[in-house]
């Protein structure tokens, strides 16, 4: 007798997904964050270095990578990746940065600003200023400046005061930028830096003092760039020939197992939409590695339903009926596959502890994929495999992998 309601169940698991996978997948996809060398961008290994009057310590190595992160921000890069390597190594990945000498120039300028007096005397620096310099033009003449704001309006009121007449010196990283007299004492704190070529310029000296100084200097140890152009070629030949194994596992799975193998099929198409959707979520960048690691994991969510599928044949040779090798070899399969996904997520998790960049992006990669895998090729899989042959729908065990005399096809 068929039972509707169980062949209804099973058909409702796969209307229910495609109605949700089919009109989501695209903005999905759109939502990953693609790492440098699929977007490009560039990677660059600075040496934190010893200040004049200072050694670098693991305290002064993290706050100088904090800076680097504080100018990345101002200046609207998204989606940065900074590292520390060793005791006084930081890595930055900036992916869809092309102009890698304007983004070194932000990274390494130290920034350090300083108002001096007609004999050099050092009367105030940057550290004095408000985090919040911006660009604008000069409402009369047109020209770029910088319009900058003393944390204590009663310091540079004392200088304007006590050099009235006189040139108050203005000094970016060494250099002498402008040399303003100074009209009248200046009492709100506001003052303007004058002296760029454009616009951008500004916006540029802007950035620099709302990041501040940088604590240590930095020396460039190696720097590797990657155009969009190498980036979207990778990304389609790794989804190409993703493309290509999916067919090729589709028709392996439907001609040699039949009904289970289809079923396999289904749930893996779930596989790859819970595994995309959780990147997305979880805003992980997907780097070469880690779209290698998840379509790598395609093939041991395949692995998972193969396990059940030849256990179940098994029971076939030994004279069980469908409903009971099925349910039989599903059980004695679980062991096997619970140990084969908890030794994969060891692995994951100790490549992940003492890789460093790419390791790490496969690792995480690789974790998610085991864990998609034990949701869609072994619970999802199991149940509508179950529905089905519950519905008496199919009863000829020949659908499920056995021979027409009973035992397991060869």
């Amino acid at each position: 007798m068929i039972k509707w309601s169980r062949f209804l169940g099973f058909l409702m698991i796969v209307v229910l997904f495609f109605a949700l996978a089919i009109p989501t997948y695209q903005s999905i996809w759109n939502n990953i964050q693609l790492g440098l060398d699929l977007k490009g961008g560039f990677d660059v290994l600075y040496e934190v270095k010893d200040a004049p009057e200072e050694k670098v310590t693991m305290e002064g190595v993290i706050a100088t990578k904090n800076a680097i992160e504080k100018r990345i921000d101002s200046a609207g890069i998204s989606e940065p990746n900074l590292a520390i390597e060793g005791d006084n190594r930081i890595r930055v990945q900036l992916a869809g940065v092309f102009n890698q000498e304007e983004a070194k120039k932000l990274l390494v300028q130290s920034a350090e600003l300083e108002f001096k007096s007609p004999t050099g005397e050092k009367l105030a620096s940057g550290r004095d200023l408000k985090s919040n310099a911006r660009a604008q033009t000069d409402q009369q003449t047109g020209a770029p400046q910088v319009a900058v704001e003393f944390k204590d309006p009663k310091l540079f009121a004392d200088i304007t005061t006590k050099y009235v007449g006189q040139q108050v010196s203005i000094w970016l990283d060494g250099e002498m930028i402008q040399n303003p007299v100074i009209n009248e004492p200046i009492l709100t704190g506001s003052a303007v830096i004058n002296g760029q070529a454009d616009l951008k310029e500004a916006r540029e000296i802007a950035n620099y003092l709302n990041a501040g100084a940088l604590p240590f200097p930095l020396e460039e140890i190696s720097s590797f760039g990657v155009s969009p152009s190498l980036g979207e070629e990778a990304l389609h030949d790794t989804l190409y020939a993703g493309g290509i194994a999916f067919v090729l596992i589709f028709i392996f799975m439907v001609v040699y197992y039949r009904l289970p193998g289809l079923i396999g099929m289904i749930a893996l198409v779930m596989y790859t939409y819970l595994l995309f959707s959780v990147v997305s979520f979880m805003g992980i960048t997907l780097t070469l590695p880690g779209l290698a690691a998840l379509i790598l994991g395609v093939g041991m969510a395949v692995d998972v339903n193969i396990i059940a599928i030849e256990r179940m044949k098994d029971e076939f040779r030994n004279g069980k009926s469908l409903l009971s090798a099925v349910i039989m070899g599903q059980k004695r399969s679980m062991p096997t596959i619970i140990d084969a996904n908890i030794t994969s997520i060891i692995a994951g998790v100790l490549m992940y502890w003492f890789g460093t960049g790419a390791i790490k992006s496969f690792a995480v990669a690789h974790i998610i994929s085991v864990l998609a895998t034990f949701i869609t090729a072994v619970l999802i899989s199991r149940l509508m495999l179950q529905l089905l042959v519950r519905s008496n729908l199919i009863k000829n065990p020949w659908w499920y992998g056995a021979s027409k005399k009973g035992g397991a096809s060869k």
